[in-house]
This record gives structure tokens, sequence and C-alpha cells, in this order.
């Protein structure tokens, strides 16, 4: 089920909210069964034989942190769970989502003819695995309690706020609220501006920009020249619609969390500002960055060794960055792209550089490499990918303007302006700096009435909908 769906705005969340607040009110255990049922639900609207694939996660790494927990003294025996834990979740996540893909680089590399078995992808695998592991992880180190109740891992592995694309959630950061939470007005109101806030970004400009960015690429993929401008419009349009789409997929999962008491962590803190790769995947996809540094990065060494050693760590760790978005080369390739651009910042001390001039060069550097990447990661294969980007530079004397650029320039510059401002932090800006301001909070309510309404029109009227980090 979709946040962005008439089906969710309509029917699943009131119907949730109204059981939760009226009916069991201050009945903490039973509130608690209930969101876990109502996750189940959500979980399995769309495909539900994998909610028992999940079911299955979430049991086995409920009873592997009571084991360890309760075998803490026997470091072998727990160590050899913890590795056992690992494999089950990394087994599960490879073959629902990379045993098609290395069957597939087998035959082609060994021109094999080995069996390749159909599987289809459970959506948000990724997520739900990363949490379970981090829990397990957690109670190894010492560095979370253990649960014994079965179902408050069931609720923190399947809270249908960040179930499906996110943010991975700490089991830390909402073990206490589980139990102990409270449910404020002002709470549900924040949240529910912020689920506003983030179902406007979906439907009014990501979906926006997909049609602009799909047009661009199936072009290219279809074998046909595209004009330069063309090719940069089209790869503008697909940066903003992957970060309107995925940042207001977070806010409206935050938003949701915070309507029920939850407070989750942010996952995005305008990433397009940034004047370095290293200070973007700070900003980018907060709680992917810091699982990798905190769960593999760091275990393995992290910058603490040699240089050799700390470039190896890089190198697995994005790596494996890329494959998590998907099994396609596409991915491993953009992965690595951003290894190498961090070890460069890293040689020429990038980051310590200062100046205005300096930081505008260095944001168009910063900018200028984020877009190219969104193009590998956008394009079917790497052969779509380098035609595409030799298209940016007109490197197969392809026109520099067609009539396709101005006519979807001209259809689009509103919206694209409006995309690039709200990349910004200047809105958030003026609206602190006349927080207490009457006029700015009239207008603010306004305007986010006004975005409810026309995003609620846009689901009922457009087909196109889905989420992109779904996939993962």
């Amino acid at each position: 089920m979709l946040f962005s769906s008439t089906a969710f705005i309509y029917v699943f969340l009131p119907v949730v909210l109204f059981i939760y607040y009226v009916i069991l009110r201050n009945k903490r255990s039973s509130q608690n069964i209930f969101l876990f049922t109502s996750s189940l639900v959500f979980y399995s609207w769309g495909e539900p034989g994998f909610v028992f694939l999940m079911m299955l996660s979430i049991l086995v790494n409920w009873l592997m942190g009571l084991l360890i927990d309760k075998n803490r003294e026997l470091h072998k025996f727990t160590r050899t769970l913890l590795i056992i834990d690992v494999c089950f979740n990394l087994g599960l996540l490879f073959i629902f989502k990379y045993l098609m893909f290395s069957g597939e680089l087998i035959n082609s590399i060994f021109r094999g003819n080995l069996y390749i078995p159909r599987i289809t992808l459970p959506i948000g695998i990724s997520f739900f695995t990363f949490q379970a592991l981090s829990y397990v992880i957690d109670v190894y180190r010492g560095r979370g309690e253990v649960q014994t109740n079965l179902l408050y891992v069931g609720l923190y592995i399947s809270f249908f706020p960040q179930l499906i694309a996110g943010p991975i959630v700490r089991y830390e950061t909402v073990a206490y609220e589980i139990k102990n939470r409270r449910e404020t007005v002002d709470d549900f109101f924040d949240g529910f501006v912020r689920f506003v806030i983030g179902l406007s970004k979906k439907v009014l400009l990501a979906n926006h920009f997909a049609g602009l960015a799909d047009q661009s690429f199936d072009i290219v993929h279809s074998g046909a020249s595209i004009s330069v401008l063309m090719g940069w419009l089209g790869a503008l349009a697909y940066t903003f619609q992957i970060f309107y789409d995925f940042s207001g997929y977070s806010d409206m999962a935050i938003g949701l969390g915070r309507m029920f008491g939850f407070h989750f962590l942010e996952n995005f803190n305008y990433p397009y500002v940034s004047t370095s790769i290293t200070e973007f995947w700070r900003r980018w996809h907060i709680s992917l960055g810091t699982w990798f540094r905190d769960y593999l990065y760091i275990p393995m060494g992290g910058n603490r060794c040699g240089e050799a050693r700390n470039a190896l760590n890089l190198f697995v760790v994005w790596l494996l960055t890329g494959l998590w978005h998907g099994a396609n080369i596409t991915f491993a390739m953009w992965g690595l792209m951003y290894f190498f651009l961090l070890l460069l910042e890293r040689k020429a001390g990038l980051v310590k550089w200062d100046g205005k001039v300096i930081n505008v060069l260095k944001w168009v550097y910063t900018f200028f490499f984020v877009v190219i990447g969104w193009v590998i990661f956008r394009a079917e294969s790497i052969g779509d990918a380098l035609v595409y980007i030799q298209s940016l530079f007109g490197i197969h004397e392809n026109r520099i303007v067609d009539g396709a650029f101005v006519g979807w320039c001209s259809q689009n510059f509103i919206p694209l302006l409006i995309g690039a401002i709200l990349c910004t932090p200047i809105v958030q800006i003026v609206s602190e700096k006349f927080r207490d301001n009457t006029i700015v909070k009239v207008t603010e309510t306004i305007v986010l009435c006004g975005l409810f309404v026309f995003s609620i029109s846009g689901l009922v009227s457009s087909s196109y909908n889905p989420f992109i980090y779904f996939n993962f």
C-alpha cells in the first residue's frame, strides 16, 4: 500500500487513527498489538505471501537476541550466534534480491547455462532486514537492551510508517517509546503537517518530474538521439524526482510516526546544497550512511588503519552501498563512482578548502557529479548510461538543442524553478525568521491546506504513483 494512495488516505489511516485514539485510548498494550496487526495488514496489502517472510525474520532475530543476551559470558558461542544471524538475514536478502542477478552474471561471464529461477522481490526487504540486523548486533555489542517481548521487536521491525522505504530506524531510537511514548496534540499536528509536506513533494513535484525524466531516458534506451540540452534537462528532472520522491516518503514516514508518538531521526538535510561529496553523503539518506558506517566501515577498521586498508574499507562499503540499491551493474558503478570521488577528496583535502568563490566552485563540482551519478543510477544498463553521458557533452555529434527541449522546458520551467528553490533551506530560514508573525502563520496554514487539496486531487487524476525506493 502506498502512502500516496486514496486507499491509504481515505480508508487505512483514518480507521487506524480512530481505533488507536478512540477505541483503544489509554490502553498501551492493546495499542501496540493493534499497530503491529495494522502494520502486517499494510505490508500484505499488495503481496500477502511475503508477510510470512517478514514474520519469520522477526521471530528469528528476536530468538537470536534472546540467546545472545542469555549467553553473554560465552563469547565464542555468542559470536557464532551473531554470525548465524547475519548469515540468515543476508541469506534472505541474497536469495530474493541478488540470486537472479548473480546467476545471470555467471552465465554471462562464463557463457554458462545455469538455471535461474524467477523470484519476486519483496517490497522493502532491504529496509526491514537492516533494521533486524542492527537490533541483534546492538544486543551483541551491549549497546541495546534485549527485548523479551516478541511483540515489541515485531512492532519495531514492521511498524508501517517506516516499513518499506525507511528511514532505517535503530531499535534504541524507539525502544523507550514503544512502551512509554506520550502522544500529544502538538506532536499529532506537527506530524500531520510533515505528512502533508511529504505528500505534496511526492505528488506535486516528484510525479511531475518523472514524466520529463522518463521521456529523456526512454529516448536513449530506444537507441534514438537526444539533444545536449534535452539530456541535461532530463538528468536534472531525475535529480529532482529522486530527491522529492524519497525525501517526500521520509517526511511522510516521520510525520506518521509522530502522529502515533514516535520520533524518528531525520533522513535528509538539503543534500543538494553540499560543497563536497563527503558533505553530500552526510545529508543524503542519512540513516543508510550511518548504518554502513556503524555496522560495516568502523568494524572493518574505518580510517584508523593504513591508507591502503582504509581505501579497501571505503571500496567495500561503497560497492555494497551501490548494490544495496539494486541488483544491477549500474548500481555497483554508481557506488564505485562515489568511492573514487571520496578517495580523491580525502587525498586533496577538499573539505578544508574555503572561501566564497572556492565554495561556489566546490558546489558546482559536487552537484555536477551528483547529477552524473543519478544518470548512472537511472539508466537501464551501463551502455545506456555511457550513451546518455556522452550525449550530455555532444560526443555523438548530437544537436545542442531541439524541439523536444524547447517544448519540455517551456512547460516545466516553473516546476523546475520551484524544485530548485525548495532544494535549499531558503523557505525554512524565512519561515523561522517570521515564525511569530500572525500573517505568516495564517499564510502557512492556507498554503498547507492548499497543498493537501492539490495533492489529493493529483492522486485522483494521475495513474503514475510509484515510489522509487520501493524497489530497494
